[in-house]
């Protein structure tokens, strides 16, 4: 150690009183995020329970039942489909689907939902009005309902089932694309015409 350089150790000692040194012990973490220890399935049971509390919507379904038809929504099942997995009608599906606010621009496409969301008059009277059902009708104002239910909630759980069951299914998507791509990686430039 030259002169200058003890110099400045002398200092240094003197001004930290002595320390030989200022950091502090660092943690080991992994990234700004913090991780969700929980499963896939207990997070959306907390979600579900949530609504429930706060909704009180009725339906037949038990909360199983529901986590299966948030699932079924997010892997394009339709109501159909996942009517016939419950053994129930396909409305209980579509009213349950709406309670959690999984609902689509196409749920309602033959109805101005903005136009009979405030109408008072029955469906009877707007069917003949939009040359429709009164089924549709009655669809049409529970979609409604809904999105009016959801967008008061911020978009809350929407934004939380999107979180859950469409950052599983991206994550799931980027592993099997990073493995496609390292396979691709590595076998670049090599020579597969080989005569046995």
């Amino acid at each position: 150690m030259n002169e200058k350089t003890a110099e400045l150790r002398d200092i240094f000692t003197s001004v930290t009183d002595g320390e030989d040194t200022v950091t502090e012990s660092q943690e080991d973490t992994r990234g700004s995020l913090e991780k969700d220890e929980r499963t896939v399935e207990q997070r959306l049971q907390n979600v579900v329970g949530q609504m429930q509390e706060r909704y009180g919507f009725d339906t037949p379904l038990s909360e199983d039942e529901l986590l299966t038809v948030a699932k079924g929504y997010y892997d394009d099942k339709s109501d159909e489909e996942l009517a016939a997995d419950l053994a129930v009608d396909e409305t209980v599906v579509f009213e349950a689907r709406v309670a959690l606010h999984l609902i689509d621009d196409e749920d309602a496409e033959t109805v101005d939902l903005v136009a009979i969301r405030d109408r008072e008059e029955d469906d009877a009277t707007l069917a003949a009005e939009y040359d429709v059902d009164e089924a549709t009708i009655s669809r049409a104002r529970q979609v409604a309902a809904g999105k009016a239910e959801s967008r008061a909630a911020n978009d809350r759980y929407r934004d939380e089932f999107d979180s859950i069951l469409g950052d599983s299914e991206l994550s799931a998507q980027m592993a099997s694309d990073v493995r496609e791509d390292g396979l691709e990686d590595a076998t670049e430039g090599m020579e597969t015409d080989v005569s046995l």
